[in-house]
């Protein structure tokens, strides 16, 4: 509580006069704040309303919380401004430094509010963006965003009060629906993006002055159904096929395609939509964008280009070492039989290689791309037959550059061994592998069948044993136990889940 709020009884009262007690109930302002969002680039968004003790939030986006003490409350300060209020790093801003939003979750650092104020200058709250991270602040552009969409959530509200006569109300609605179309085109045309707008059927009405602008068409021509004869040919009947598919399902519409600019070119453009759905449901228009990403296209193109020449460098070195190998087994053939194993395993290492080098679409194996399962399955696949001597079940899970070359290691030797002492060197014999987990590891069990029966266990530990150790426990941090059951090897592999591929990079 400041000396700048009124009285508790005074501001109690009028918070119950905008009956708000069970607002957040019907997710009303759930798509304004994804879409402020977006627009700002934060993974949070809330409408905050602020009482006596807490503050409750009537919309949120990236917290699942619907109120916290008001002690804590960085709305409480950012709705006594008469504009935004920034906070570009929460720790080392004495307000905040302890605050436990900032030491605790959801570890504010970044925070931007725009205040909620009603026609008689009574605070109620704040629409707020955050960020996990620290900001220099928000663009112009999304500065406005935060206050029209501030000033939507307190139209909204005051909807909500209003005790007019219908007809007043009808009439209230209609301006306010002017004024915000007239802001949301003024937003739109700011905006870098082409920005559409479509009715329920898909019908075109709306495109703002960045599409005629990039396009160089005449205002209107594209509306209806003209928008298709601006892609290039061979990408009408996909772009069309997407979109009838979007407003027959109301899923999201996103596709690639080539837009015809001024000039006459053809760009690379990445289209989406979202629909706007009501109260019961019902979709009543449809906003989408599109971004030119013909720039990034060719770079990608560019970086695949020089990819598949390092990959064929790569797997060129491990053929020339392979050639050295059996040069130098022709001069000492007494280590053929060293050699043989030694080119084995290179070769292991180039199918790793292989499986988990960056991939376009033309590219990417037919094995499941970088997955456990998509590995094991290439690497085992010389030892398959119609019945299907090696099966894997269980779970699959990602893997990366740093696990598959270890992973390829461990299970060359352990298919390498069976196949010379084990299953796999009778007709009969087969392998099971199963993936599981547990709540922190990668679990998986090498089971074998229908071999040689073991009279005694091997009390000599060899080179590839050795191997298996140092892959298992020096590069992935995991540990490794057998089994040699007289029925076949067991062999029980545990590797921490965060040694098998590094994490993919938040998204702001």
């Amino acid at each position: 509580m400041t000396s700048l709020d009124p009285p508790p009884r005074s501001r109690s009262a009028i918070l119950e006069a905008h009956e708000l007690a069970d607002f957040s109930d019907d997710g009303g302002f759930d798509e304004l704040t994804a879409f402020t969002a977006a627009l700002c680039e934060t993974p949070i968004c809330l409408v905050s309303i602020v009482g006596d003790a807490t503050q409750r939030f009537l919309g949120k986006q990236g917290l699942d919380v619907s109120e916290t003490p008001r002690e804590t409350s960085f709305c409480a300060h950012a709705m006594l401004g008469s504009d935004l209020m920034v906070v570009s790093d929460a720790t080392r801003d004495a307000r905040f430094a302890d605050n436990p939003l900032v030491t605790g979750e959801p570890f504010i650092r970044f925070y931007a509010g725009a205040p909620l104020v009603t026609d008689e200058g009574f605070p109620l709250g704040s629409l707020c963006v955050i960020d996990r991270i620290p900001r220099e602040g928000l663009t112009p552009l999304q500065q406005q965003g935060l206050r029209v969409m501030a000033s939507q959530v307190m139209a909204a509200l005051g909807s909500r009060k209003s005790t007019k006569l219908q007809q007043t109300n009808e009439a209230v609605a209609k301006q306010a629906l002017s004024e915000t179309e007239q802001k949301f085109r003024i937003l739109a045309d700011t905006m870098p993006q082409m920005v559409w707008s479509t009715l329920p059927d898909g019908h075109h009405d709306y495109y703002n002055a960045r599409w005629y602008e990039f396009t160089g068409v005449p205002e209107g021509s594209t509306d209806g159904e003209g928008w298709n004869g601006m892609f290039h040919p061979d990408d009408q009947d996909r772009a069309w096929e997407r979109w009838r598919h979007s407003l027959r399902t109301g899923e999201p519409y996103e596709v690639e395609y080539r837009l015809r600019d001024a000039e006459g070119k053809y760009r690379w453009t990445l289209g989406r939509a979202l629909p706007i759905r009501d109260a019961e449901g019902h979709i009543t228009r449809w906003f989408g964008t599109c971004t030119d990403i013909h720039d990034q296209k060719l770079l990608m193109e560019q970086r695949e280009m020089v990819s598949q020449e390092l990959s064929h460098r790569i797997k060129n070195i491990f053929s020339v070492i392979n050639g050295l190998i059996g040069l130098s087994t022709r001069r000492h053939p007494q280590l053929k039989d060293l050699a043989n194993e030694l080119r084995a395993r290179i070769m292991s290492l180039g199918q790793a290689h292989d499986f988990v080098r960056p991939h376009s679409a033309r590219s990417r194996p037919a094995a499941t791309q970088a997955t456990l399962k998509g590995l094991l399955e290439k690497l085992l696949s010389a030892y398959q037959s119609e019945t299907r001597r090696v099966r894997i079940s269980g779970e699959d899970f990602r893997i990366d550059d740093r696990s598959a070359t270890p992973l390829a290691l461990i299970f060359h030797e352990l298919a390498t061994n069976a196949a010379k002492y084990g299953a796999l060197s009778t007709h009969e014999g087969c392998v099971a592998i199963a993936i599981g987990e547990s709540p922190h590891d990668i679990i998986i069990e090498w089971g074998e069948s229908g071999g040689p029966k073991i009279e005694r266990v091997p009390n000599v530990e060899g080179f590839g044993s050795k191997l298996i150790d140092l892959s298992i426990s020096n590069q992935l941090g995991g540990r490794i136990s057998n089994s040699w059951n007289p029925g076949g090897l067991q062999v029980v592999v545990t590797i921490p889940k965060n040694s098998m591929s590094r994490p993919p990079p938040e998204t702001a």
